[in-house]
């Protein structure tokens, strides 16, 4: 193929080939079905495993996670054994230095090849490009971006009920409106670094029951913000004071989930303002204040759905439906600014509502999902997914027109899409297979709790911790490692012959496939930062909550009743995603995410690098 002028890449997060299949096939998607026609379609082979900042770490890069060296949203830390964040990190160096964010991904991104090729890219919201790559044009941090307070998400539930207990990543802060429904009370900013404590910001709620209405009054912009009921406010821009002539600036949005018979309130995460980020979230550095001029302003934080919101039955799902629609708009909106002026190189703009609609609306196609409620929405949501996948489809279509003859198009999704209706308790099978060793008088349950608390590591052989990842608690590796390297193989054969076809009692069926170890799947400078070992869950199955974090539950299955009902971390057979061109592909093996990069280099004209594994899938 002639080398193009452009290349277009549309990210589409988790969609799903069978669904999309079954709606091409009756003409629900005119835009991909062009695309199909004028080149081609096929499923793609995802990574191991099957989660986003991996894959998309793949498709940046062209190597597999061992050579860019991200395996799970949690790595952990084996002097502590506690979990950390894998995507990024943050170092001081001296207490004379200012802090910095360091991006965990490595490996030589894309982008970067063709920086040294002369070539221009403009690459928005790509995962783990925080903070953001030099690059030969601009560049949108994406998954990784943290909020203000350094989490992936920590909203804020404002009750006058009693007794309200936080969940899963917000704060509580109890308001209690005076005679003539006014309230004083803060938003919580970043920690003091020098004191760990919240740095506040007052601000006053003013009640206005009769109009289902608060007035939120601030030092902010602006200085009196109208909060409807059912709706998203507009953003509150507000700075924190972290010392003598100094501030963080921050936004924030708001939604009035009722006035009486109590009064909650519910606000987002506090994002970076994208013109004055606390630290950079775009290349260069002023990008993110001529997106927010020239598009309007947008969410920073890579996690931008607010999904345990949702989870926390803090919002509905209307509500999270409606943040969905604007999330994917103000995409949109990014999109076509830079497809206006493009004029050569390489253009990738990632969409996530894919993703997060499907993790929180896919139980409402299964009748039988443990997390389905009495009190549920009564809308029908069964076919919610559908009409947002046509969506996508017109913003592809809309992307389209600015391809013309000398312009490689290509629409991608990073993996496929499931349900997730039953946990698997790794830790507690382990302890229960002689593997994983509680402290006397410990046993699985609640009294276990989190973070291993109650482990006893002289007698533990192996832990798991993620999304699926397990390890063994190697001597010399591991802070109070007791298995020998000499031993290493044989612990873990045990492991993979005992956990493969794992069948769950209670439904009579396999929920664990198989499970891979390092070698099988990880190669390159980073493999020895990988997981030992990583668990290939069957259709409907997932790693449960409680081991994610290093919890021993009773038994080995529970059922998911959270609302986050479909999930795609199980074996990456199962969930491939797709990928459609509009030139002809091939080759003597199936597409593979790991074959993008070389694909898009090859399209430009440049020599893909020296570590890609993938191959141009180019006729």
């Amino acid at each position: 193929m002639a080398p193009a002028k452009k290349v277009i890449v549309i990210g589409l997060d988790g969609l799903e080939p069978k669904i999309v299949e079954s709606m091409l096939a009756q003409g629900e998607l005119p835009n991909l079905a062009r695309l199909r026609a004028s080149g081609g379609y096929s499923r793609c082979r995802t990574t191991f495993p099957a989660q986003t900042p991996v894959a998309w770490s793949t498709f940046a890069t062209g190597v597999n996670p061992g050579g860019h060296g991200i395996f799970d949203f949690i790595r952990r830390d084996p002097r502590t054994y506690l979990p950390d964040l894998a995507l990024n990190r943050y170092e001081q160096k001296s207490a004379f230095l200012p802090p910095k964010a360091v991006n965990l991904r490595r490996g030589t991104p894309v982008w970067e090849l063709l920086t040294e090729a002369g070539i221009p890219s403009v690459i928005v919201r790509c995962p783990c490009t925080y903070p953001p790559d030099n690059v030969k044009g601009r560049m949108l941090s994406g998954m990784g971006v943290p909020d203000l307070r350094g989490g992936l998400g920590t909203a804020t539930f404002y009750s006058s009920a009693d007794g309200v207990k936080p969940g899963e990543s917000e704060n509580i802060i109890a308001v209690r409106p005076d005679s003539s429904g006014a309230v004083k009370t803060h938003l919580i900013g970043p920690r003091n670094p020098k004191t760990n404590a919240d740095i506040l910001l007052e601000i006053s709620l003013e009640v206005r029951a009769e109009k289902r209405m608060v007035a939120v009054r601030s030092d902010g912009q602006p200085k009196v913000l109208e909060v409807h009921e059912g709706k998203w406010s507009d953003w509150l821009k507000v700075k924190f004071k972290t010392g003598m002539l100094q501030s963080v600036s921050g936004m924030v949005r708001f939604i009035l989930v009722r006035t009486s018979p109590v009064l909650e309130l519910y606000a987002s995460p506090v994002n970076f303002d994208p013109a004055t980020p606390m630290f950079p979230v775009s290349t260069p550095w002023e990008y993110g204040a001529e997106l927010q001029r020239e598009t309007g302003t947008f969410y920073t934080t890579g996690m931008v759905e607010d999904h345990t919101g949702l989870t926390n039955g803090r919002i509905d799902e209307s509500a999270y439906l409606d943040q969905c629609e604007q999330v994917l708009r103000e995409r949109e909106r990014m999109m076509l600014y830079e497809l206006g002026r493009m004029t050569e190189g390489l253009f990738f703009c990632l969409f996530d509502t894919p993703d997060r609609l499907q993790h929180m609306f896919w139980r409402f196609r299964e009748p039988n999902h443990p997390a389905n409620r009495p009190d549920d929405a009564p809308a029908d949501f069964t076919r919610i997914i559908e009409e947002h996948y046509r969506k996508c489809d017109e913003i592809v279509g809309k992307a389209m027109q600015h391809a013309d003859g000398d312009t490689l198009f290509i629409t991608l999704s990073d993996h496929g899409f499931n349900s997730f209706q039953r946990g698997v308790h790794l830790n507690t099978w382990l302890h229960d297979n002689g593997f994983l060793a509680l402290k006397p008088g410990s046993k699985p349950g609640e009294e276990a709790g989190d973070f291993f608390k109650q482990v006893d590591w002289d007698k533990t052989r192996a832990y798991a911790l993620g999304l699926g990842s397990m390890y063994l608690n190697l001597r010399g590796r591991e802070a109070r490692g007791i298995v020998e390297s000499s031993d290493a193989d044989r612990v873990t054969r045990d492991i993979v012959t005992g956990l493969t076809g794992l069948r769950d009692t209670d439904r009579g069926i396999e929920a664990v496939q198989g499970v891979v170890t390092r070698d099988e799947v990880y190669s390159g400078p980073y493999a020895s930062e990988s997981p030992d070992m990583v668990v290939n869950f069957a259709s409907g199955y997932r790693v449960s909550w409680a081991t994610a974090l290093g919890g021993l539950p009773h038994g080995h299955f529970e059922d998911n009743v959270k609302r986050w009902g479909g999930d795609h971390i199980i074996d990456p057979a199962l969930v491939p995603g797709v990928l459609f061109m509009n030139r002809p592909f091939g080759g003597e093996r199936s597409p593979a995410l790991i074959d993008l990069a070389p694909t898009i280099l090859a399209a430009l004209g440049v020599t893909k690098g020296a570590a890609m594994e993938g191959t141009s899938l180019l006729i």
